[in-house]
């Protein structure tokens, strides 16, 4: 055969075949580039929907109520469908028709959290001023759900609720006994009921804390006050004017009855509360182990393939360590709570959709994600069914919220330095002129108006170190508790570590507790 023949066929024959791999593989790109685009979009939606909840939250005295928090949740979740049909407009979709495509989303709040999803409407008697009818499927922010567990062992019956941080709520009864108790677990503490410390580092008994402050007046008038004295209990914090103390809601001024004292002792009352609490669990609960949690509602054990004490002090670790048994067991009650209640919505999602949609189904979560939702407030976001090409979409996003007052982390607090600047407390350019030490978002930007006018302020007038704050070029990635403990015990900058862990403790003790009673809280600091 001639080799001009045997080009013909090989032609013939390579042609199809690179044709059909070439637009195979045009495909394969483009499916990969909506991919991409579609991950971009859903994560710059749910960075916005996290955005408007945390100005809000900010902007808002009373955000970590249960009201307020929900109204702040539901203008997240318009903001993020608003973001999503504005990222989306170009390929065709509008806010109704992305809804379909979203499952739900997952609010985690400091010891629970919220699902917004689907879900049948009842209503056991007929109202004329309802907005929707019994049996209607609609969409909406489903109950509280706490990061709970029981605990019986006979003697023992109890349902202890996990947070974000190293404090729990023991309800149930002991012995026959009712018990409702709850605190900060923490070991390393020492001292008197005077004079405590932390990790071998002293913490202050009292403080004088100031900052500046903006408001509305009775007559509609703005007021303002710099350096002004506070002190903040229960989530609320009273200003001193001139022997007036006030508290703002929502911007406006409020007089009170009675006044306080100048000195803040919340860091002392927090390392002497934690010390007892700690005691009592121990004492009462210490014999717990991981395989007595169950589901409070299905009695459905919890971790099935471990056993270990919760709250024992062995392998020499602290329970506030991170590696400690408390907090492993603490990651895996959290995350038994959302994926179960979440699998159950997604699940649901399907008895919803048309018969046309896809079947939704659960993604696996990494374990460096689940460090980002057990440790901050963060928003999840799914978005499953839209066709890319080559294959139907299944993406979601994490994003987490390191700026509110309803969690302290441990690297919520920032270091104020004498040249006018704040740090990260890992900065290790921070150097000895340190001058306090506030929660980070005590610098954040505020808002007040008497709706004619608007101020903008910041508490503090302190500018954030770019290469702290921003670029973090010198922020070292370490275990605070134990840089705090190594710069005090080597002498290093003893003053860092005392201003740290006294802002640590005043901080965490003056957050809203849904079990707290407000004027018991009130009258310790008279």
């Amino acid at each position: 055969m001639k080799y001009q023949s045997l080009a013909v066929i090989f032609i013939i024959i390579i042609l199809p075949i690179s044709m059909i791999l070439t637009s195979y593989v045009q495909n394969q790109v483009k499916t990969l580039e909506l991919q991409t685009s579609y991950d971009t979009k859903l994560t710059n939606a749910t960075y916005d929907a996290l955005k408007a909840y945390q100005l809000n939250a900010i902007n808002s005295s009373t955000s970590d109520l249960a009201n307020s928090k929900l109204r702040d949740i539901e203008a997240s979740v318009n903001t993020f469908f608003n973001s999503m049909a504005t990222h989306f407009n170009m390929d065709g979709y509008n806010k109704e028709i992305l809804q379909e495509y979203v499952p739900a989303l997952v609010y985690t709040m400091y010891d629970g959290f919220y699902i917004y999803s689907p879900f049948t409407n009842t209503l056991e008697e007929a109202d004329e001023g309802a907005t929707y009818s019994n049996g209607d499927e609609i969409y909406g922010l489903k109950p509280y759900i706490f990061y709970s567990a029981r605990y019986n062992t006979g003697i023992i019956d109890v349902v202890i609720t996990y947070s974000l941080d190293n404090y729990i709520t023991v309800q149930g009864t002991i012995n026959g006994a009712p018990v409702n108790k709850s605190g900060y677990l923490l070991d390393n503490i020492g001292g008197t009921t005077t004079a405590r410390t932390y990790r071998g580092v002293p913490i202050k008994s009292s403080e004088v804390l100031v900052e500046d402050v903006r408001y509305t007046n009775s007559d509609g008038t703005l007021g303002s006050i710099n350096d002004c004295t506070y002190i903040k209990v229960n989530g609320v914090k009273y200003y001193n004017d001139n022997g007036t103390w006030f508290s703002i809601l929502n911007g406006e001024r409020y007089n009170q009855g009675s006044s306080f004292s100048e000195t803040n002792s919340a860091a002392l009352m927090y390392y002497n509360d934690s010390y007892e609490f700690t005691s009592w669990v121990r004492d009462n609960l210490g014999g717990l182990m991981s395989h007595d949690a169950v589901d409070t509602i299905t009695g459905e054990r919890i971790e099935e393939t471990v056993d270990y004490n919760i709250f024992s002090t062995d392998r020499n670790k602290s329970i506030e360590d991170t590696d400690s048994n408390f907090n492993e067991h603490r990651r895996a009650i959290i995350k038994y709570s959302i994926q179960k209640n979440l699998s159950i919505a997604i699940a649901n999602y399907n008895n919803y959709a048309n018969a046309e949609s896809p079947n939704f189904q659960m993604p696996e979560l990494k374990e460096d994600e689940w460090d980002k939702i057990i440790n901050n407030i963060s928003i999840i976001s799914f978005m499953q069914g839209l066709s890319i090409g080559g294959k139907i979409y299944n993406g979601y996003t994490i994003v987490t919220n390191t700026d509110n007052e309803e969690v302290v982390a441990l690297d919520s607090i920032y270091i104020r330095t004498t040249d006018n600047q704040y740090h990260k407390a890992t900065d290790t350019d921070i150097g000895t002129n340190i001058a306090g030490a506030n929660l980070n978002v005590d610098f954040e930007r505020k808002t007040v108006t008497n709706g004619q006018t608007t101020q903008y302020y910041y508490p503090h007038e302190e500018l954030g170190c770019y290469s702290s704050i921003v670029g973090q070029t010198k922020v070292e990635v370490t275990d605070i508790n134990d840089y705090m403990e190594e710069k005090y015990s080597s002498a290093q900058n003893r003053n860092l570590a005392i201003e740290y862990f006294t802002a640590l403790g005043r901080e965490r003790y003056g957050m809203y507790r849904t079990n707290n009673n407000p004027d018991v809280e009130v009258e310790k600091f008279r």
